[in-house]
């Protein structure tokens, strides 16, 4: 007979190879990442979309696709001086916010990664501790000190407090980093006569580039969005970055809602450029001194 029995159908179907069992992970992970992008880009293109509507536009529709495209509104913005002012101010007190971060932390956590001295712990933890304290926390003590250096209404006196409430999150960055880089590096750069100078100089920092610019990322995007600061050290409109720019369109009675937004499209650019050109290297300098402590 043509037809198999039940024990050899049987045998048959478990040597069969088994298909792959249904999962519901990858849907769920999908799922999360969609919900996460929209929760990121649903407000940042109801905002570039906003700067193109009029402003009854904007209060009948706040997140629908503008009924006239006024681009008007992005063209009165980069056409006008005090923009490109503004812009300017920001650019130089966050890449002097950058450079000094950068120089001072750098400097600091070689000596923490490599050098032993009477104290390095407490000094270090004691950095540390400024971690949990937001520079809303010390306003008044920053004030009567940048007024006691007579650098009030300065860009000097917004980078200072930048860069000391920013030291203690760099310097636990590239001390982690540091220490992650062979150690027999160091032992025969001191062998053949090479000073922690020149170690740090010529071998550290060339191999730290990424975890360079994730420090240096997270110090211009911290610079470039911060308002309290600026708004209690800076009094003159000549020396506004562009986060007190936005006071411009507020008047007393109203506020130019389209022109916010369309202001708010233009600055943020600049931060968002900068993270999409050096993502690659701020996943590999966070994930490059995630292993020691």
């Amino acid at each position: 007979m043509n037809e198999l029995s039940l024990a050899d159908r049987n045998v048959v179907a478990a040597s069969a190879p088994a298909g792959r069992p249904f999962s519901i992970a990858p849907i769920l992970r999908l799922g999360v990442l969609a919900l996460v992008a929209a929760i990121v880009l649903v407000p940042l293109l109801a905002t570039a979309l906003g700067g193109l509507r009029d402003l009854g536009d904007l209060r009948a529709n706040a997140f629908g696709l503008p009924k006239a495209w006024h681009w008007g509104n992005y063209w009165d913005i980069l056409a006008s001086a005090r923009y490109w002012r503004l812009l300017g101010n920001s650019l130089i007190i966050a890449s002097l916010t950058v450079v000094l971060t950068l120089t001072l932390a750098s400097l600091a956590a070689f000596a923490f990664a490599h050098l032993r001295f009477f104290g390095d712990r407490f000094l270090l933890n004691y950095l540390m501790i400024g971690m949990m304290f937001p520079a809303a926390t010390a306003i008044l003590p920053i004030f009567i000190k940048v007024r006691n250096l007579g650098l009030l209404d300065t860009a000097w006196g917004v980078v200072l407090p930048q860069v000391a409430f920013g030291l203690g999150m760099a310097i636990l960055l590239l001390r982690n980093a540091f220490r992650q880089l062979p150690s027999e590096l160091l032992d025969a750069a001191l062998v053949d006569g090479c000073g922690y100078v020149r170690y740090f100089l010529l071998v550290t920092l060339p191999l730290s580039l990424p975890i360079l610019s994730t420090v240096a990322i997270i110090a211009f995007v911290g610079s470039w969005n911060n308002y309290l600061l600026p708004l209690i050290l800076l009094n003159s409109d000549l020396n506004f970055p562009w986060p007190l720019g936005l006071m411009a369109y507020q008047g007393e009675y109203s506020t130019a809602w389209q022109l916010v937004l369309a202001f708010i499209t233009l600055t943020i650019l600049p931060a968002i450029l900068m993270f999409l050109l050096a993502q690659k290297y701020i996943v590999s300098g966070l994930t490059a001194g995630a292993v020691k402590g």
